[in-house]
Parts: structure tokens; sequence; C-alpha cells
């Protein structure tokens, strides 16, 4: 098995720039409800129309990274979010207005999401070098990739030509997005209802190496689990008391926060992880040797990670005359 995951990595270390050459050109893609559609995503969708277009969003996410490094996984989560529930089409950052419910409301969006002024400042940004011609899910699929490389991951080939929706599905919200109380039988189903494979759902689970956590999603593990370090138990309950700070934050990796690594995995075999859900991937039985084995080699966890990203990226895109370019990506136009 050592042997094995020490040959992967090499390769991956030699193919990590590569992670998948289909993306360059046309290809099947994964829809959310999980057939497949064509998709015309390209890297250099943007190269005549705006060829600003990257270099616009990258150094705009790095500014608000450098006032904010959580914003990193605040812009990942977005572009998660989003894909998961009608596909990677920016319904996540339609506002609720007065005849309109979207999905910022739903159960595992509301009082958490954020990042929404970054993009509307990139969407803002582009607006005025190349008027209606970058959409808003685009942004976001590019956004989250610049984001985690600049904490130190892997990139990926992010093909582009993705249109907005005109409508949103609270419900989707409600339902489709795992929730961090989850057993792992319970991950494994939400992650396959998209077409991901348990492998992909660990991979996928990493990106919980950077970010916060409100004390209400994590309250119940370290006041009534057993297979939690004492001693993190002790200093997560400093963030987090029985009653009260619900909205009280805490890294869900408390070993390097702000850093796109492997230790994530490694605290999990420590008993440290933060939500049941994380510490399901080891605890709850057949996914424990992949986060041993991402613990040991990072390079194949980034590597399989950027794989998934790549993947999850396509799932569902509008493309060609579907939905619209939205000129603010908060509401329609």
């Amino acid at each position: 098995m050592a042997a094995i995951s020490q040959q992967r990595v090499k390769i991956c270390l030699v193919l990590l720039c590569l992670v998948s050459a289909s993306a360059y050109s046309t290809s099947s893609s994964t829809t959310s409800s999980g057939t497949l559609s064509i998709s015309l995503l390209n890297p250099l969708f943007y190269a005549i129309k705006c060829p600003q277009a990257l270099d616009t969003i990258k150094k705009l996410v790095m500014n608000a990274l450098a006032n904010d490094p959580r914003m990193g996984a605040s812009l990942l989560r977005l572009h998660f979010h989003d894909c998961f529930v009608q596909g990677c089409d920016a319904s996540v950052l339609l506002a609720d207005t007065g005849t309109f419910r979207g999905e910022q409301s739903a159960l595992p969006n509301v009082n958490s999401l954020r990042g929404f002024e970054v993009v509307e400042k990139i969407k803002y940004a582009l607006e005025h070098e190349c008027p209606g011609v970058v959409s808003c899910a685009d942004i976001l699929a590019v956004a989250a990739r610049d984001s985690v490389v600049a904490l130190g991951g892997p990139g990926w080939p992010v093909s582009l030509g993705r249109r907005d929706s005109t409508t949103a599905s609270f419900s989707g919200a409600n339902t489709d997005l795992p929730s961090p109380f989850l057993n792992l039988d319970g991950l494994i189903a939400a992650f396959q209802k998209k077409l991901f494979t348990a492998n992909e759902m660990v991979a996928l689970s990493g990106a919980h190496t950077i970010g916060r956590a409100r004390c209400l999603l994590f309250r119940s593990r370290i006041y009534n689990e057993t297979d939690i370090d004492s001693t993190y138990a002790n200093q997560m309950r400093t963030y987090c008391p029985k009653a009260g700070g619900d909205s009280n934050l805490s890294p869900i990796d408390i070993t390097t926060k702000d850093v796109f690594d492997g230790a994530y995995y490694t605290n999990l075999i420590n008993k440290k992880g933060l939500f049941h859900s994380d510490q399901q991937l080891f605890s709850g039985g057949s996914t424990a040797t992949q986060v041993k084995s991402y613990s040991t080699f990072p390079s194949l966890f980034k590597f399989d990670f950027a794989n998934a990203m790549l993947k999850m990226s396509n799932l569902s895109p509008l493309t060609g005359t579907q939905g619209q370019i939205r000129k603010v990506c908060s509401r329609v136009n």
C-alpha cells in the first residue's frame, strides 16, 4: 500500500498542473440531477472577448485575501454551495426580494455564507472592462480556484463559458447540501447523488483544511461525542459554551487554519475533527485508509482535490443561450 501511494504521489507531482487534459476541450459534464449534458466550456472562452478577465479576478481575490485570509474559504464555499444545488449557475448569489426566495435563506446558508461583496466587486470591475461578457458563475469558479492557490493549495484548469440562472432553489439548498451532522453513509449518499465517488467525497471534504465554523454546528460534538480528543474538546469549549454563543467561530483545522494542506486529515486521525461529519471520514470505517494516505502524502490529497474540484465545477452548467449574463450578481437582469 505504501509503495503504491508513493508511486502515485510521484505521478501526481508530475501531472498536478495538468489535472485533466479533457478540460481544454468540449466535453460531457455531470448535471446536478445525476445525468450528463454536453458542456461547451473551455479555459479560453474569454481570450478574445475579455482577455484580462482572469487577471482581474485573480487580482481582486488576492486583495480580498490580503485583507482577510478567511475569505479564501468563504469564496471556495460559495462555489460549492452554488454547484451542489442547481449546478454551477450562480443561483446562490441571487438575493431574496419581496417576490422571490432564493438559496441564501436556506438553513445551510443563512447567517453563514459570505464573500458576496467580493464577487460583486469583481463583477463591477469586469462590467467596466467588458460589459455583459463574464458570468457570475464563471467568477465563482475562478475565484474558488484562485483562493485555494493563494492559500497554498493546488491549481486546476477552470473551463469557462457558464451562464447565470434566472432561478434559484430554496428547497434544493435545504436538501442537497451535505449536513455537518451526517454519518458516513449519509455523506456518501449525498455525494453519490451528484455522481461523486466516496473517494472524491473524502478529497472534497479536505476543503475544511481552511475556514471557520459556528459553534451551533459543532456544539453537540464537543460536549456529547466520545471519538474526540479530550484536550481538543476542552479547547473547543472555550469557543463554544453549552448555551449561547451560537455564532462564535472556531477554525475547522485548528493546526494550520489558513493554509491549504493535509493537516485536516492528520487531525481526524488524532480525533480532532471539528464536525461530526469530519470525524466520520476516519471513525466511520470504510474511508479511514484514504484519510491515512492523505495525512501521509498531502501531495496526493492536493492532486485528488484538484481533480474533484474540476469535476464539481462542471455540474450542470448553463451554456450557449441558456440563462443570462447578469449585470449584477445578486439579481436577474
